[in-house]
């Protein structure tokens, strides 16, 4: 660097190294090199990790001495707090000190030089080793174990980017952590009473059932299969309880609620599910839409809550919660609760869109069933509202849909506060990968009841009508249906999209005809009112989305009309499921177009899976479909370059 005038006054100066610890003698700079270099307050970041503030007062210069500086050692972690966001701490220990100070970052720690008189230098260093005595009470009380605390970056080569030596950090003990985590889930349900589960009582006529009549039994009532996901020696199932009696014969109420609906006999779901559940097993029952699957889990679980071996006024209630995807399932089953009310047992529904004030104050005054949305309850429970520690029987209702839905976070965070030693119920219509996920996590050694094929079927009381059209004539198919219906005669629509079904409607109406609509867009109530008008008669046409696919039980449907196909083939079997249910029979009309041909194929295998005619349309339909991508195929693989490209100099 070059200087203004003659060479340079020589004095000694103290300088620590990054790589060493060696003393060097360095020239000193002019004061007007220093301060351009400081800047115009005279504070600067040294070069190789340094910080400094104004190399010496200006009254030391202008004495011409200058004392020794106080030098100390400093913990790398520390000199971040020390110096204070901008130098905002450090500055303010120099002006209230009258001291100027230097940190140069080294390894293992950093090298501090405080520069002024002797007592202003003590007094100083007084003040950061107090700094630095609290910050060190804070780090060792916020890093102990099953806390975090932030940790420098490591690099690549082991370095980190505070340069701190591994060696000043805490390990963590993970297995510590685990235990501690253990004994916390102890001590968190150590206070709960216990639960009795087991409430079978198998009838002389189901024990005298032998293993071929029960086999037999099995293969007759809709092919059920079953699975035990038991670990190690596998139970055998229950045999099926063939009558009402031989499940609840010991219960009186139940059998008086069950004969006043006026059912005949169980469904083949019903009928092997009550063994398992009543013996306190956690069950998995898959099965279609409209098999039943409701009752599989509620009237074992009013007898699980009746019969606990606390003191009913001593209880903590609610005991038994019920998670379902939407709100006109969690609706519906609240309507079978309070249809076969059992000993007075109080449940109350909590679902988005509803009153949220309403539902609190329910909670509030105690009910024993919960039948919840997971979004709405998860709300509830995150602000304290609800209470699900003495939660004892859970049901996971069309958990394929909740997945679907995207409702498993919701899921999980809920049964974080549900005790682990729960009886648990999940249904689903089918068995993917998602759904035999979710019970591996929040089941215990359950047994798996099939009901039918595992393969997509559709539900054989219902005919299946196809008609191969165009969009321009979709319309007036669907007005000349509606137009010949009979007075007995009630429909659901199936639409493709909410603003479809305001459009279908307002042309319906205009034309005199009398109809509700239900889909997402639309205010809770209603909801409410078009399905309550839908069932009791009022209204015969129905025109919905996909949430009226799931779950809605309206017994006396007769006919699905889908205006438009759904976007997959099993959203195309949970449609026509809503006719055809509780012994009945029912049909379907289904109209494509050349835009749902990529279905074609897949829609032939329900339908000769159902013993139900193909029309020569959708057989045209499927093939066409299938050339088309054939050719599709050829083409990409003419397209693609043969062997390696030609290198052109």
């Amino acid at each position: 660097m070059s200087h203004r005038g003659g060479a340079p006054k020589a004095s000694t100066r103290v300088v620590a190294s990054r790589r060493s610890s060696t003393v060097s003698r360095a020239p000193e700079r002019r004061p007007e090199e220093e301060l351009n270099r400081r800047g115009p307050e005279g504070y600067s970041v040294g070069r190789g990790g340094r910080w400094r503030g104004p190399s010496r007062p200006p009254e030391a210069v202008a004495a011409g001495h200058e004392e020794l500086p106080l030098c100390f050692a400093l913990k790398n972690h520390f000199v971040g707090a020390v110096i204070g966001r901008g130098g905002s701490k450090i500055k303010n220990i120099e002006s209230t000190t009258n001291t100027t100070i230097q940190i140069i970052q080294e390894q293992p720690e950093s090298l501090v030089k405080i520069f002024g008189s002797k007592a202003m230098q003590t007094k100083a260093k007084a003040v950061i080793d107090n700094f630095v005595k609290k910050l060190e009470e804070n780090y060792n009380s916020e890093c102990g174990v099953g806390k975090y605390c932030i940790q420098p970056a490591v690099g690549k080569d082991g370095s980190t980017d505070n340069n701190v030596v591994a060696g000043d950090r805490p390990l963590i003990d993970w297995d510590q952590i685990r235990e501690e985590g253990l004994k916390w889930q102890k001590t968190k349900w150590a206070d709960l009473p216990p639960i009795k589960k087991n409430f079978y009582k198998e009838s002389t006529a189901t024990s005298a059932m032998s293993k071929v009549q029960a086999d037999s039994w099995r293969k007759e009532n809709f092919n059920i299969t079953w699975d035990d996901l038991k670990d190690g020696e596998k139970r055998p199932i229950p045999n099926p309880t063939c009558t009402f009696d031989d499940a609840f014969q010991c219960y009186p109420e139940v059998m008086e609620t069950i004969k006043k609906a006026g059912f005949p006999k169980p469904t083949p779901i019903q009928s092997q599910a009550w063994p398992i559940v009543l013996q306190g097993i956690d069950l998995i029952g898959v099965a279609q839409t409209g098999t039943g699957k409701t009752l599989c889990y509620l009237m074992p679980g009013f007898i699980h809550l009746d019969l606990q071996p606390t003191l009913k006024g001593q209880r903590n209630r609610p005991g038994m919660l019920v998670l379902t995807p939407t709100r006109e399932l969690a609706l519906q089953v609240e309507g079978e609760c309070c249809k076969y009310s059992y000993k007075g047992l109080r449940s109350v529904c909590v679902y988005g869109g509803g009153n949220r004030d309403e539902q609190i104050e329910e909670l509030r005054k105690g009910v024993d069933i919960i039948i919840a949305t997971p979004g709405r309850l998860n709300d509830l429970q995150m602000n304290n509202f609800v209470n699900l520690k003495n939660i004892t029987y859970l049901v996971l209702d069309e958990a394929d849909k909740m997945l679907d839905m995207g409702f498993e976070p919701q899921i999980m965070k809920i049964l974080l506060d549900v005790r682990p030693d729960r009886q648990t119920v999940m249904t689903s219509a089918t068995w993917p990968h998602s759904v035999h996920r979710l019970a591996q996590s929040y089941l215990k050694e359950p047994m798996i009841v099939y009901v039918g094929t595992l393969d997509l079927v559709a539900v054989s009381s219902v005919k299946q009508n196809i008609i191969v059209t165009t969009e321009e004539e979709k319309w007036s198919h669907m007005q000349t249906f509606l137009q010949n219906m009979s007075s007995t005669d009630k429909v659901i629509v199936f639409v493709s999209r909410k603003a479809v079904v305001d459009h279908l409607s307002s042309d319906l109406i205009l034309g005199n005809i009398s109809i509700e609509s239900l889909h997402g867009d639309r205010e809770q109530r209603d909801r409410e009112k078009a399905l309550e008008n839908f069932k009791t008669g009022k209204v015969r046409i129905l025109i919905a989305t996909d949430l009226a696919s799931r779950g809605l039980d309206v017994h006396d449907v007769t006919h699905v009309y889908n205006f438009d196909f759904p976007r997959n083939i099993e959203e195309y079997v949970h449609r026509i499921g809503r006719t055809g249910r509780a012994g009945r029979t029912g049909v379907s009309i289904t109209t494509l177009t050349r835009n749902d041909w990529r279905v074609a194929s897949e829609l032939i295998n329900i339908l000769e899976r159902a013993n139900q005619s193909i029309p020569e349309e959708l057989v045209s339909m499927a093939e066409r479909f299938k050339a088309h991508q054939q050719k599709r195929e050829m083409e990409r693989k003419t397209e693609r370059p043969q062997g390696r490209p030609k290198k052109f100099h």
